[in-house]
């Protein structure tokens, strides 16, 4: 690692640390972004700001040549009830640097910052590279990164910064999310009735718990569809008239959402309804440039059940950081040192693979 590397590594955790003492709750990241653009100050680098999303353009920002974007968030889920350590206090222990947000996705955020920065005066790349620090990833809300798309130049390539152990998920999940409703009829308990919304829900859900999609993807796998919750009856002597239930639907990339919409409204046992089709299902080739570059220093590739920001884009996109997804989230969350220092080393690798 070079001196000037070493250095821009040192800035990034000293800045990591700085985010995790900010509290930034999606919609509420005014103060993180001023931090970043410190970032972009300190380091002489032009930058932007729309909302809460700071921004910017590497210094030889060419129009005829196909652009690539960085792209991590900076707000966080509030913390849960069980952190034993302060949420808000950074500190080290045993290698590990603990705050919330240091995993999911303050240390791909700041990795991504110094790669970018390392890059920013670079001549004769073969992209373009622009950088956005978003804000609202965590409730998928829209002045995050699908506000930005209407702003940026086009987009060719990106690559989403989320903790994935800095191996390749070359594909991502999207998420339909339904509203489903039982029907029957409402009566006083004590009279009979055929028609009872909560004993006619019980084939709804065997239907659910059985049902298939026909085609399984080779990087993603099958479309995981899963009832998360049910709410019927508010009174111990009135069957109701209907139960409701939650379907959370993961999907392949062999479906769009718009295509599980219609199999589904027209094969369910229930009145259906979609709360968005937005969140799409995200992929890269495998042979993509990008991909073989990093394949090319070892990486691993795999398929990723959960959702980034890479459902707001229509590009190829990979999603890659320091940091293990199954801490995000979690109580007293943290992010080995180490994994910053060495996801930096790796961005640049592979990007020097990439744009050279």
């Amino acid at each position: 690692m070079s001196n000037s590397q070493n250095i821009l590594t040192q800035d990034a955790i000293v800045l990591l640390k700085k985010l995790i003492s900010i509290q930034s709750f999606s919609t509420e990241e005014d103060k993180t972004a001023a931090a970043i653009e410190e970032w972009f100050t300190v380091h002489q680098i032009s930058f932007k700001r729309e909302q809460n999303n700071v921004y910017a353009f590497n210094k030889h920002f060419d129009e005829s040549k196909p652009t690539l974007l960085l792209n991590s968030h900076h707000d966080t889920v509030k913390p849960n009830s069980a952190y034993a350590k302060d949420p808000f206090q950074p500190h080290v222990e045993d290698g590990k640097l603990f705050g919330l947000g240091s995993n999911d996705a303050g240390g791909c955020l700041v990795s991504l910052l110094a790669t970018f920065t390392h890059f920013y005066a670079a001549e004769n790349l073969n992209h373009n590279i622009i950088i956005v620090a978003s804000a609202e990833e965590e409730n998928s809300g829209p002045k995050g990164l699908n506000s930005m798309l209407p702003i940026l130049p086009k987009i060719d390539v990106a690559i989403v910064g989320e903790p994935t152990l800095m191996n390749l998920a070359i594909a991502e999940k999207g998420l339909v999310v339904f509203d489903a409703e039982v029907k029957g009829t409402p009566s006083h308990a004590a009279h009979p009735n055929d028609d009872n919304a909560l004993y006619n829900s019980i084939k709804v859900l065997e239907w659910f718990k059985n049902y298939s999609f026909d085609k399984v993807s080779e990087v993603l796998g099958e479309v995981k569809l899963t009832v998360t919750q049910i709410n019927g009856g508010s009174q111990h002597n009135v069957v109701p008239a209907k139960v409701d239930m939650v379907i959370d639907v993961r999907v392949n990339d062999c479906y769009s959402n718009k295509e599980i919409a219609a199999i589904l409204k027209k094969e369910a046992p229930c009145t259906l309804k979609p709360r968005s089709l937005r969140l799409n299902s995200s992929a890269i080739d495998k042979n993509h440039a990008l991909v073989s570059s990093g394949l090319a220093l070892g990486r691993t590739p795999y398929g990723s059940p959960t959702l980034s920001d890479q459902a707001a884009l229509s590009c190829q996109s990979l999603k890659l950081g320091p940091g293990d997804s199954t801490r995000s989230h979690s109580a007293d969350e943290f992010i080995y040192v180490k994994e910053i220092e060495e996801g930096i080393d790796i961005y640049i690798k592979i990007l020097n693979g990439f744009l050279l």
